[in-house]
């Protein structure tokens, strides 16, 4: 290794060290302020393992395990479906549509789907001009259940449609020749590539399940329907008790923990054939009975998807959005939410670069049959068990802590901000990584020529071949951040609202025309923002 590329190695290493140290605070000053806690109040804890919170352990594994199964299951037969249909008129802009839920605040999509479904909804009206007796509402494990599916069914879709298409084309083109009809082509081809992705896929809806805040809070409708983020939002906001959050907050941890550790052993990647095409794909023809029942089942996907949107954007447009508009409260949550989404993108994709810098350079200045060090380890996916950490943890970890040195609320700004830079760094990480090392790949040993390092590397080599990654990053940490109502709910105040802060306060205060207007704003600008990350992440032509 020449003293330029040391330099240049130390460099990078040295800001990946640095943003993993920064990671390591954040995180770790919200176990220890659980550990104080616990520490100073052990009786406190211990007695917070009562009947209820058994209850509430309880419901939180039924709704995640019922929630799964009512998105998973169908989700592979509509990816099948999809599959077995690869041209027909809309089928890009459904598949497109499959990514607006994984946009939507859910915040937004909860008032969408009471809109649509609760005592006061569509669905409501429509029962009622029939003669049928009042509709019931949807708050409640129904309730619950219908959200998780809404935001689920469309992303398990995508995933497992993902993994069909990597079935080679040759495998299809046998089956045509081998004349197999549609039971054959699924048993023999198609449900292998579906039941290997099964444990990766039911895995992650049930881990965002088990750690789903905002859905639960706004549909759950009492402490029947109470998951564990919901009873440490309540025990710090609502009965101030540290010492019962603290135990709430350590086994929701534990859980999460627990179902990462069950996928680490069953979720293992699926084989693909690595032989080159030599044909296109040539699907085993459909039956006019499979046909109709493809169709069925994506038209009812679609209108899963489709209708809480609707609701929602007739819902907005019936509210006087001059008026909401015009409200100082909502300009002033609108220019705060903004502010803090900006920032918290530009520490999120600040810090994913320096880690994708800094693996690549350990990479680089490893010898050959070496060992990856730790600090490369963790620059490499170290960083991405911040997601089993849920930001509600996170939050609730510094609200105990910080209530020792002063007014919790003052510090809103900066644990809204780096909370949601750190929870939305894997995504911006996933962005830059292959642009990077193809990047680095090209002109590593040119730049170590030339002594190219730092900020002139930065500015004449990478990026310009890193500024739609970084753009789509940004993009997306910004919706991210813009949407979420986990962090603010535990900080926020009358001096610090957020758009979703202020909206879950007009719903709680039942001035709903006003909730469904500023849904239909915030729901517009995170879709915007996801549609421009899109955008950019395409390649161009």
């Amino acid at each position: 290794m020449t003293p330029h590329t040391r330099r240049r190695t130390d460099a990078r290493v040295a800001a990946g060290a640095t943003a993993l140290a920064a990671i390591g605070v954040l995180v770790g000053g919200a176990f220890a302020g659980l550990a104080m806690e616990g520490a100073a109040d052990p009786s406190g804890a211990i007695s917070a393992f009562d009947p209820y919170m058994a209850r509430v352990v309880r419901f939180t594994l039924w709704q995640a395990l019922l929630s799964t199964l009512l998105s998973v299951a169908p989700a592979m037969s509509v990816a099948r479906a999809l599959s077995r249909h690869p041209v027909f008129p809309g089928r890009g802009w459904l598949v497109g549509l499959f990514a607006v839920p994984l946009g939507l605040p859910a915040i937004v999509a909860a008032l969408g789907i009471l809109a649509l479904l609760g005592r006061a909804g569509y669905v409501s009206g429509l029962f009622t001009l029939l003669g049928a007796d009042g509709w019931p509402g949807i708050y409640g494990l129904a309730g619950i259940l219908i959200a998780h599916v809404f935001f689920n069914l469309p992303l398990a879709t995508r995933l497992f449609l993902e993994a069909l298409d990597t079935v080679p084309p040759d495998q299809w083109r046998l089956a045509s020749q081998l004349g197999m009809g549609a039971t054959a082509s699924f048993r023999l081809i198609e449900w292998p590539v579906l039941r290997a992705s099964l444990p990766g896929v039911a895995g992650l809806v049930f881990m965002l399940c088990i750690t789903s805040f905002t859905l639960v809070l706004t549909l759950g409708g009492g402490p029947g329907a109470t998951t564990l983020e919901v009873a440490i939002y309540q025990a710090l906001r609502f009965d101030f008790d540290p010492a019962r959050a603290a135990a709430l907050t350590m086994l929701q941890i534990a859980l999460a923990m627990a179902v990462v550790a069950l996928l680490a052993r069953i979720g293992a990647p699926s084989a693909s054939d690595t032989g080159l095409p030599v044909s296109r794909p040539r699907l085993v023809a459909a039956g006019a009975a499979e046909t109709v029942l493809n169709a069925m089942l994506i038209v009812l996907a679609a209108l899963l998807v489709v209708s809480p949107m609707a609701a929602t954007v007739i819902g907005g447009l019936e509210a006087d959005l001059l008026r909401l508009v015009g409200e100082a409260s909502v300009r002033k949550a609108a220019t705060t939410s903004l502010a803090f989404a900006f920032l918290s993108a530009l520490i999120s994709v600040t810090t994913a670069l320096s880690l994708v810098s800094a693996r690549r350079a350990l990479e680089l200045g490893r010898r050959r049959g070496e060992r990856p060090s730790l600090l490369e380890r963790l620059a490499d996916t170290g960083a991405g068990f911040v997601l089993v950490v849920p930001p509600l943890v996170v939050g609730a970890g510094w609200f105990i802590l910080l209530r020792h040195i002063g007014d919790v609320l003052l510090f809103a700004p900066v644990m809204v901000v780096s909370v949601n830079a750190v929870m939305a760094m894997p995504f911006a990480v996933r962005a830059i990584r292959p642009a990077y090392d193809a990047a680095s790949e090209r002109h590593e040993r040119l730049c170590a020529q030339l002594g190219l390092a730092g900020w002139n590397r930065l500015r004449l080599v990478e990026l310009p071949v890193l500024r739609r990654p970084l753009l789509t990053g940004f993009a997306f940490a910004m919706a991210l951040s813009l949407g979420d109502l986990g962090v603010i709910a535990l900080f926020g105040s009358d001096a610090v609202q957020t758009l979703p802060y202020l909206l879950y306060q007009r719903l709680g205060s039942y001035r709903t025309a006003d909730a469904a207007g500023l849904a239909l704003l915030l729901g517009g600008l995170c879709l915007v923002l996801m549609l421009a990350a899109d955008r950019l992440g395409r390649k161009p032509a």
